[in-house]
């Protein structure tokens, strides 16, 4: 506001609030303490006081009294120096200790502060949102750190690990063919919640919904994260590539009763989180410690307006949300059919046009995906059977062949929601937490010991198949077999209906060793080894060739699921088997083929999978007129002959093709 700033801020229970401000991010001590009259300072549940000449650049933080009562959900602790949960900034990083907030006692010289910031002098030079259809989009998820910290990067040092980092990578992104970048939390989070000598690398951990995280800005001003981030936005819109940002709202930082008090737990316990035992008990539906109650109404406007401002302000093209099952629980922790905080953000006219996309289970074994969609008309969901199915069948499982059939076509058997549109689902092979795509050919198990919980953590189930040996191997037949499984993951994933998200890094065999759960490692076992371009630029120019190929075809973008038999002027799919029109379904069958036609286009093309440890020879159908059968696609070939543009495609001269062992071939009409 002219001539000061107003502060408001919401607790329900809460008899005393005191406003104290610093000189500086670093000072320990307030330079001005403000305390809230009751009769004059608050209004209903909201306490408010407006301070003349301050302004952006302020720094300041709360201290809220009220009752002490664990037992019932009562937590406040007037010594505790609390986060503004609307702060658009979060400074103090610098001299922070989690331990100081989770001990008994004043923290304030080692506390996170807030910090006042003017957010609306940036010029974003006509940016506007890119709206890129998910019929046509590429998703590459990334970690904003691990992306450039490397010193191969070729990322100057002291942008490294940020913002500004990712900016001088665009080209690499361009050049590998994804539309959208989908960034792994970015919104202020605490790297020490994690075990001793160890940080908590991923980001989900949140101290703020709204701040972006310090660490990731190369600039050490309050503003600096702000600007750097909004300057990130603009230079990937201008490439053409969107921003989604993976966020949680369905726990914190504060985790349970042994965690710190931050901002919400000292806040207003009760009202932000789901408590159980007469509130006694934090609810842990995240696996992390804490619920956060996101269908009180307080809890929901505060999810809404982050939503809201980064979208509107920050110019964000869509969400991720994180275990969001969480959403869809009542205050009480039970699911409910109509969550209305998951109904007010579909419904938000800001919010309208951008990606909504679910991560639809939780810890606690609330697994909605496909029945999600039924809860939404907008919201994309993580396809987490399409993950495991495909891996079972490449690593040549038997009874696998129906799931792929239907992996491959939009997965109708859980997308039952009539006129759903396939590309809502969101198929990947890897993500941020399990193997990366190099380490699901490499290990049949996880090694996660340098973690600290003897291998405990991490899931067992990773459907995975090492070609041979654990680990690193040396025999270059391992390692060709290893590449050609690779090929194969991609090859279904961007060829299967639905929008295909790479992990970062797996275009070149990105490799954390074993590791399924590397949350807690931040170092060059987790970052993008830019090495790894050179000794793998075989696969690398695969990937991108493949990415181009499969955002050419018309016929992969349809909004409607392809259909058989033809319907007039439709694209329409047809199952094979060695023999063209029998497919093998069987249990015992590891291959299986189909074609996809377009009336509209003339697009024809065959897909072979041949998961199978020998050859297979496929007959081929005959094509009309003069048009014969041309080679996009082989994986068992070696560079540059195991992928084709299909103008330069040669021509098969044999109606039979012979798939090798655990190999794709992809063929076009011309």
């Amino acid at each position: 506001m002219p001539g000061g700033v107003n502060f408001a801020i919401f607790s329900k229970h809460a008899i005393g609030m005191d406003l104290l401000l610093f000189d500086s991010p670093e000072a320990p001590h307030p330079s001005r303490v403000i305390k809230l009259d009751p009769r004059k300072n608050r209004t209903f549940y909201y306490w408010h006081v407006f301070v003349p000449g301050i302004g952006s650049g302020q720094v300041y933080g709360l201290r809220v009294h009220g009752v002490s009562d664990p037992a019932r959900g009562r937590r406040f602790d007037g010594d505790k120096l609390l986060l503004d949960p609307y702060a658009r900034a979060i400074v103090g990083w610098d001299r922070y200790s989690r331990a100081a907030a989770i001990m008994r006692g004043d923290n304030c010289p080692h506390a996170l502060r807030s910090m006042v910031v003017d957010t609306s002098t940036y010029d974003w030079e006509g940016d506007a949102p890119l709206r890129t259809p998910y019929a046509k989009s590429v998703i590459y998820e990334m970690h904003v750190k691990g992306f450039t910290a490397n010193p191969n990067s070729g990322v100057s040092e002291e942008k490294r690990g940020t913002f500004a980092g990712i900016i001088e990578k665009i080209p690499y992104l361009q050049e590998l063919g994804v539309t959208a970048v989908e960034l792994m939390p970015v919104q202020a989070f605490d790297p020490q919640d994690a075990r001793p000598g160890l940080t908590n690398y991923w980001g989900y951990s949140s101290v703020s919904f709204f701040a972006p995280h310090f660490a990731y800005s190369s600039r050490r001003d309050g503003l600096g994260p702000i600007d750097e981030f909004r300057d990130m936005v603009k230079a990937l819109h201008l490439a053409g590539i969107e921003v989604i940002l993976d966020v949680v709202f369905n726990h914190t930082a504060e985790g349970d009763h042994r965690g710190p008090t931050l901002s919400f737990k000292g806040l207003d316990n009760s009202v932000y989180y789901i408590l159980q035992d007469n509130g006694a008990r934090y609810a842990n539906y995240s696996g992390c410690g804490n619920t956060v109650k996101a269908n009180h109404p307080v809890v929901g406007r505060l999810i809404l307006d982050s939503l809201r401002y980064w979208v509107s302000e920050m110019h964000v093209d869509g969400f991720r949300f994180d275990l969001t099952s969480v959403l869809t629980r009542d205050t009480s922790g039970q699911p409910t059919k109509q969550p209305p905080t998951l109904w007010v953000i579909e419904s938000d006219p800001i919010l309208a046009g951008a990606k909504l996309i679910a991560e639809a289970w939780d810890a606690a074994g609330l697994y909605l995906v496909g029945s999600f969609v039924n809860l939404s008309d907008w919201f994309a969901e993580w396809n987490g059977p399409f993950r495991d199915d495909v891996r079972q069948f490449i690593k040549g499982d038997c009874r696998t062949v129906k799931t792929l059939a239907q992996r491959l076509t939009g997965s109708a058997d859980i997308y039952t929601k009539e006129h759903s549109e396939p590309h809502r689902s969101i198929n990947f092979i890897s993500c941020h937490d399990g193997f990366t795509l190099n380490d699901l050919v490499s290990y049949n198990q996880k090694h996660n010991a340098v973690n600290g919980e003897k291998n405990a953590d991490g899931t067992d189930w990773n459907f995975s198949w090492n070609c041979g040996v654990e680990g690193p191997s040396l025999d270059p037949s391992i390692e060709a077999l290893r590449t050609r499984q690779t090929k194969n993951f991609l090859t279904v994933l961007f060829l299967s209906q639905g929008t295909p998200m790479l992990c970062m890094g797996d275009e070149v065999r990105r490799t954390q060793a074993g590791n399924n759960n590397a949350y807690c490692l931040d170092s060059e076992l987790t970052w993008f080894d830019w090495s790894a371009i050179e000794l793998h630029k075989g696969l690398l120019n695969f990937a991108g060739k493949l990415i181009a190929l499969t955002r050419s075809l018309k016929i992969l973008h349809y909004p409607r699921a392809v259909t058989e038999p033809a319907l007039s002027r439709r694209p329409h799919l047809k199952w094979h088997g060695i023999t063209p029109g029998k497919p093998d379904l069987s249990d015992d069958s590891h291959s299986l083929a189909f074609s996809l036609q377009d009336p509209d286009s003339r697009e024809h093309i065959y897909v072979i999978f041949n998961a199978y440890w020998q050859p297979l020879t496929f007959a081929l159908p005959h094509l009309r007129g003069d048009r014969h059968w041309c080679q996009l696609i082989d994986t068992a070939a070696s560079p540059p002959s195991d992928i084709f543009e299909p103008e330069k495609a040669p021509a098969l001269k044999s109606w039979k093709c012979t798939v090798e062992a655990r190999s794709a071939r992809v063929l076009m009409a011309r």
